[in-house]
């Protein structure tokens, strides 16, 4: 693999390489290519039967040693797809040894370009991620929903600018969060009809220059049938060749996932933090070295993190995609990784969250009582009986004892009024 292995001396940039579901998506694309090649006899019947041979080979094992490439590379993915076609190349001939020699370029690449395989198997791979990424969603939103039903009748006191504001339940807290999430869903669900048109078949600069008419339209169709996946031949495969706009809509979407992910991982933290001790986060591991019994809230600071990398993916997204010239973007390795990453880290880490911090997440009563103490709420609530300027006046004077603030609003209120407020 003459190629590859010039890729992997020239982009050693570490030990990462191209993300596994790129690979895949990549191979099915050979796959639906040499199919299609072969249904049109464009192709002799035994190097195709071959070379699919070798495709279902490395989609039916994880062995991936044969593709060793560095995600980030010069050539706008042009070492991916190379190394692609010189491995199903030598696996083909490996299994079907009698076929003679099988050429990674004349034979596997055979009607391409990396530049209409590439993006086209990077929408595949993204829209295989979103469809988990979308159940894993949609079972945190339920998860949410569930604690909404079960705290509805906690009462707790609501907070603005970390200060006490007005009493709500723990209820209302978590229903606020499921709403936030239930956008999520629906707008990571409705992305993946923005990636089912591909380019495949445009060739080079979206031209189809050097593929067969009959080829272009029948690779699409058996490529939607390979991938389960509503495909569609872009109406202008131009455009899809050099603007990667749509990955960062995409990226935009992950990271309002992730802001909403980060605000609720924020909440969780300071409600189970010593100053409030509203909810009990599950311990999942000693807390430190040196300080026994300790406990960290780890999953939320696990979900943050994650949250923090999906926004800073989506600003290399955005730079990359910006950078493109004229009839091609040079960087879509770079948007292919990070965004490749940003859903991986996105559909495993709701998992977790959803799993070990929302669903054995607890309420302490205690907590919840003793923060509805609140002078701030409860001269909040003497506004309608006594006006904002003396029930000011009765906060500062009670200097936010509320026993003594108490013992001051008794004298301004009616009986029955005093006790809605302060019984």
């Amino acid at each position: 693999m003459n190629e590859t292995k010039k890729a992997f001396e020239n982009f050693h940039l570490n030990n990462r390489t191209v993300h596994t579901s790129l690979i895949d998506s990549m191979i099915l694309v050979k796959q639906a290519a040499i199919t299609a090649m072969k249904n049109l006899s464009l192709i002799e019947e035994t190097k195709a039967d071959a070379i699919l041979n070798a495709c279902h080979f490395f989609l039916s094992n994880d062995d991936r040693s044969m593709f060793p490439t560095n995600p980030l590379q010069g050539g706008a993915g042009t070492s991916t797809n190379m190394n692609v076609n010189e491995a199903l190349s030598l696996k083909a001939m490996e299994l079907c040894p009698a076929v003679g020699h099988i050429h990674p370029l004349d034979d596997v690449n055979r009607f391409q370009s990396t530049n209409d395989v590439y993006p086209t198997a990077l929408r595949i791979a993204s829209i295989s991620w979103i469809r988990k990424l979308s159940k894993e969603i949609s079972m945190l939103q339920e998860s949410l929903q569930e604690k909404e039903h079960i705290f509805a009748s906690i009462k707790k006191i609501g907070r603005t600018q970390l200060m006490d504001a007005l009493p709500i339940t723990l209820g209302n807290e978590f229903g606020s969060y499921a709403q936030a999430i239930a956008r999520d869903r629906w707008r990571i669900y409705k992305v993946e009809e923005r990636l089912r048109q591909v380019n495949l078949g445009g060739t080079a600069v979206g031209t189809g220059s050097n593929a067969n008419r009959k080829y272009t339209f029948l690779v699409i169709e058996i490529l939607r049938d390979l991938t389960d996946i509503g495909l569609s031949r872009a109406e202008y495969p131009m455009d899809l060749t050099q603007n990667q706009d749509v990955f960062v809509e995409v990226s935009g979407l992950l990271k309002a996932l992730a802001v909403n992910l980060m605000k609720i991982s924020n909440d969780l933290r300071l409600m189970n933090s010593d100053p409030y001790q509203e909810i009990c986060l599950k311990p999942m591991q000693k807390g430190s070295t040196i300080m026994p019994g300790k406990v960290n809230p780890v999953i939320p600071e696990m979900i943050s993190q994650v949250a923090i990398q999906v926004v800073g993916n989506d600003a290399a997204i955005s730079y990359a995609a910006m950078s493109g010239q004229f009839e091609l973007n040079a960087f879509l390795p770079l948007i292919a990784d990070n965004l490749l990453n940003s859903l991986e880290l996105l559909t495993n880490g709701v998992h977790i969250f959803r799993e070990k911090c929302i669903e054995p997440l607890t309420v302490n009563m205690n907590g919840c009582k003793r923060h509805l103490l609140s002078v701030t709420a409860a001269v909040t609530s003497l506004v309608p009986l006594i006006g904002y300027e003396k029930a000011e006046h009765l906060a500062q004077k009670s200097n936010h004892d509320f026993s003594l603030l108490k013992k001051l609003a008794k004298k301004e209120l009616k009986p029955e009024d005093f006790s809605k407020i302060f019984e």
